[in-house]
């Protein structure tokens, strides 16, 4: 039978055909096979994925032991006992040693004024004059009426001096040539006269102090400095209305100040008012005298604190006498306090537990001890404390909250940096004209040609110098350059813990 066309073997059946059914022999038997190994490779796949992470879990868990045995390694620092005295600064305001504000006490035109501001001014010196019109005529009313009061003095002495001789007369004639009853009549204007003696005389010394009391005011009309010091401000000019008085509404006439002697004001905090008593030197410094420190003493102060802001006005004098310091200047003031036996530590070494503010003391052994601190003072770098731990103690700096009481650490003494000295300077660059000295320099040190200026780096930088007076610079060989790594081993994963891949 010839086979058919390939058109024919593509058309599909027509109608009253029958189609096959029946597969090849062997067919079944050949799914089977590829079936079971098909299975048998994905049982053999989940076992050795199961084997590996086993085998990852096991190292993973054995790492984690072998890191919670070992002891965690932490810093400490020993506790240095801060110095005898240490400085207390804070800020103050300068006062002059007298300040007074010049009003008037009279009424009247400014007639000229004579000090302006920045004049230095001796006592008694007149400043400036007031013309008082009213005041003067006042002054003349009351010379007027104590002059006119004299007069009535004059008269009642009169009167008094004729009534006291009538009345002797009339007393000493004998009995018949006049009677009683005139007597007694005389007697009684004797009396009269001289009670009007002494009514003018007192009105007389009533209008005399009158006069007294005007002269008095007339002296006001000039202006006088009630002390040697410097005019800080001058609200007159010429022809200004004054009134008398130092009410809210009325204008001051001059400011003046005496400055020999600088008051300088501190307000200082309750925790250190008790140190603050009278003789404790003082340092103040300004801001416009940078270079300049003025030495003072603690005079006086309030004994009291201020509710409002707990601290205690505290005053300290300056001696200036070239006037460098004027009042109204902002200062800093500096103290010499005592330290009463605090100890110092790094702020890192502060841990702020559900227990309150603590330190970890490690022993001898490295056995961690955590105990609570008081703290005194706190600068932010530093802290002082003033119970809880005891000089040459190591503390531990920045410990982590998961070690606790009683756990073992390995530590590591650094120096805290508290108290040292800053490192020296860098030595000076020395330009150098000759030849460079290649009789200790490395083998593979090339010489660069001298240019005249600072020599560059070296092909071969010095890794560490010894100081001023150890060896000289040592040198290390460049390290062999590392190959690039394959694209095979940047494209592999990276390999889990104990060097097993992940599946």
């Amino acid at each position: 039978m010839e086979p058919k066309h390939p058109a024919e073997q593509s058309r599909p059946p027509s109608n009253g055909e029958r189609v096959s059914t029946q597969t090849k022999p062997g067919t079944g038997r050949a799914l089977g096979i590829i079936a079971a190994v098909l299975i048998v490779a994905l049982g053999a796949g989940f076992a050795i994925s199961y084997i590996m992470r086993l085998h990852r879990d096991a190292l993973v868990t054995r790492e984690n032991s072998d890191m919670g045995a070992a002891a965690m390694i932490v810093d400490v620092v020993r506790v240095q006992p801060t110095a005898a005295n240490y400085p207390f600064s804070l800020p103050g305001q300068t006062a002059g040693w007298y300040q007074s504000v010049l009003y008037s006490r009279v009424d009247g035109f400014i007639g000229m004024w004579f000090a302006d501001i920045g004049d230095r001014v001796k006592q008694g010196q007149v400043l400036a004059t007031i013309e008082t019109p009213e005041l003067d005529q006042q002054v003349n009313a009351a010379n007027a009426q104590a002059d006119a009061s004299e007069a009535e003095v004059t008269v009642a002495q009169a009167n008094a001096s004729i009534a006291e001789i009538t009345y002797k007369r009339w007393w000493e004639s004998p009995k018949g040539v006049v009677s009683e009853q005139e007597r007694q009549e005389k007697k009684a204007t004797y009396e009269s006269a001289k009670a009007h003696l002494l009514a003018a005389q007192a009105q007389a010394h009533l209008d005399r102090a009158k006069v007294d009391q005007f002269q008095a005011m007339e002296a006001f009309k000039k202006v006088v400095a009630p002390y040697d010091g410097v005019i800080t401000a001058r609200h007159i000019d010429i022809r200004d209305l004054v009134t008398a008085g130092s009410t809210a509404s009325t204008s001051s006439l001059y400011s003046i100040a005496q400055s020999n002697i600088i008051r300088v004001f501190v307000d200082v905090p309750q925790k250190a008012s008790a140190d603050m008593v009278v003789g404790l030197p003082a340092h103040v410094v300004s801001d416009q005298f940078p270079s300049r420190i003025f030495e003072g003493k603690v005079t006086r102060s309030t004994m009291s604190i201020d509710p409002s802001t707990r601290t205690q006005r505290t005053e300290v004098d300056i001696p200036n006498a070239d006037l460098a310091l004027v009042p109204g200047m902002n200062v800093e003031v500096t103290f010499e306090l005592n330290q009463k036996g605090l100890l110092e530590v790094p702020a890192s070494a502060i841990l702020f537990r559900p227990a309150g503010l603590e330190v970890a003391v490690v022993d001898a052994d490295g056995k961690v001890s955590l105990r609570k601190v008081t703290i005194a003072k706190d600068d932010g770098q530093t802290v002082e404390l003033s119970t809880g731990i005891k000089p040459n103690e190591r503390v531990a700096l920045n410990l982590s909250s998961e070690i606790s009481d009683g756990q073992k650490v390995q530590a590591v003494l650094i120096d805290s940096g508290v108290g040292s000295p800053p490192p020296p300077p860098p030595a000076p660059a020395v330009e150098t004209t000759g030849p460079p000295d290649t009789a200790n320099s490395p083998p593979n040190y090339t010489p660069v040609p001298n240019t005249g200026m600072h020599p560059p780096f070296p092909a071969t930088a010095p890794s560490r110098h010894a100081g001023p007076s150890g060896p000289g610079p040592v040198h290390e060989p460049p390290a062999a350059p590392q190959p690039a790594p394959s694209k095979a081993r940047a494209d592999r994963p990276a390999a889990g813990v104990g060097g097993a891949s992940s599946p």
